[in-house]
């Protein structure tokens, strides 16, 4: 069988690896899954939700540990580590709503006739996470789907192999039943195999348009539910009236954490005409401040994207920005580290417009084009503009304009005054090419589970 490999982007060694499943384990693996959900299934869910916050506070107290295996995977700066506390804050959340969202909806209890929704769970959830944030986007799924009463099958990006080992081993530790929660290493064959032959109860994805694809084309016939979180190019709206200090800090690092490599970072800004000197200006002088370098080193607040490839992609974007008239303010070689690799140096472009790439496709990296608007109704048709839609980041003291431009707005969230932010007390999910599904909130448990009703007719 094929080796499945992690190659650090920190110094270009290969980090982790591990032997793709031969089908016949992997089917066997699926096997044990089936048996042990039924039986966890039948658990009361105060002690399915008790088991799982027990298993996730446990996962927390490995923080220094798996802080340096996600640095050396995919090249986030140790000190910014901070996917546990996001996973504590949305189990809690998702455990916390759990019997509201999954009570029966009584139509009738009468001494006739007892009539009722129930959901029940689907079976085998399958998850396939993505690199940029191996621990959280798995979470957003993994804690509503078992505490629903589901199995659970974790497959994770090659770039963060280790991630779904520690999930398991937390879980373990935690006393949670065998079975009920497993790791597994397919290749992409396997995957859409294993999937078309309807082996799973729903399939949730993060990752690329491409993917997201292939997994809707490895489901069709099957009825499989597939949820999906895909493509971004997120855009901001920086309104006359914006607090001007709290915009530029808030997008350069919604533009700029983690190098770029944010499901919802912020790609393209439209800044009203009588802020947009100044907020340009400012922009420059914050990117200016961060420091490129290896992500392991005390002070380093940018490190390597994740991949050679994913770098390269970005400087492409730059080259031919560059080459049909946009201007980039970061002078080259400001970054001495710049490697020409995995380490690039973040960049601002100005004098963009829709016909270059670096605003219409996903970048994924840090590079972000700002825009000069006059208007609303302008910036509303930029941001629409796009084949994504999962964030909008609109900036102004009036929450009533936010609201009705949102409205506007073909994308999954609208946030105010703020970026780059996942609140698990509303649904995350998105539009166009960013794909279809929902996770968090009392909306994703839906999606685990399904509606069983009862009609019952009391005996006259």
């Amino acid at each position: 069988m094929a080796e499945i490999r992690c190659i650090s982007p920190v110094d270009g060694e290969v980090f982790a690896a591990r032997q793709a499943m031969p089908r016949a384990e992997a089917q066997e693996r699926i096997r044990r899954s089936r048996i042990a959900g039924k039986s966890w299934a039948a658990r009361p869910l105060a002690e399915r939700c008790a088991l799982v916050m027990k298993a996730i506070h446990q996962l927390a107290t490995h923080q220094d540990e798996a802080a340096e295996e996600v640095t050396m995977m995919m090249g986030r700066p140790k000190a910014q580590f901070f996917e546990f506390n996001g996973c504590i804050e949305r189990a809690t959340y998702m455990a916390g709503i759990a019997e509201t969202a999954l009570a029966p909806i009584v139509a009738e209890d009468s001494d006739s006739f007892e009539r009722r929704i129930e959901r029940e769970p689907v079976g085998i959830v399958f998850i396939v996470a993505p690199w940029n944030y191996p621990y959280l986007t798995t979470i957003n799924s993994l804690v509503p789907a078992l505490i629903a009463g589901n199995s659970v099958i974790m497959k994770h990006a090659a770039q963060t192999l280790l991630a779904g080992e520690r999930i398991v081993n937390a879980f373990e530790e935690a006393g949670f039943p065998e079975d009920v929660l497993q790791n597994v290493f397919f290749d992409h064959a396997t995957t859409s195999d294993l999937i078309g032959e309807g082996h799973f109860g729903f399939v949730n994805f993060t990752g690329s348009v491409g993917g997201g694809q292939a997994m809707e084309r490895a489901a069709a016939g099957t009825f499989t539910g597939v949820g999906t979180e895909l493509g971004g190019k997120d855009p901001a709206y920086v309104m006359e009236d914006a607090n001007l200090e709290a915009a530029v800090s808030a997008l350069m690092d919604g533009a700029f954490f983690n190098a770029g490599q944010c499901c919802c970072g912020i790609e393209r800004i439209y800044v009203h005409e009588r802020l947009y000197d100044r907020f340009v200006e400012m922009a420059l002088a914050e990117v200016k401040k961060l420091k490129l370098g290896n992500p392991l080193e005390e002070g380093t607040t940018i490190g390597p994207m994740a991949n050679v490839r994913f770098a390269s992609e970005v400087r492409d974007q730059i080259r031919e920005a560059i080459a049909d008239g946009a201007r980039a303010l970061v002078p080259e070689g400001y970054f001495a580290v710049d490697d020409g690799g995995a380490y690039l140096g973040p960049q601002i472009l100005v004098d963009v417009t829709h016909d270059m790439r670096v605003m219409r496709d996903e970048s994924f990296g840090p590079v972000v084009g700002i825009m000069k608007v006059s208007s609303d109704e302008e910036a509303i048709g930029l941001m629409n503009d796009s084949e994504f839609g999962l964030t909008a980041s609109l900036w102004t003291e009036d929450a009533d304009r936010a609201a009705r431009i949102g409205r506007q707005i073909e994308t999954g969230t609208v946030f105010m005054n703020r970026c780059d932010y996942l609140d698990p007390a509303v649904c995350w999910t998105g539009c166009k090419n960013t794909g279809r599904g929902t996770t968090l909130s009392v909306l994703g448990y839906q999606s685990l589970t399904r509606p069983k009703s009862f009609h019952l007719k009391k005996a006259l």
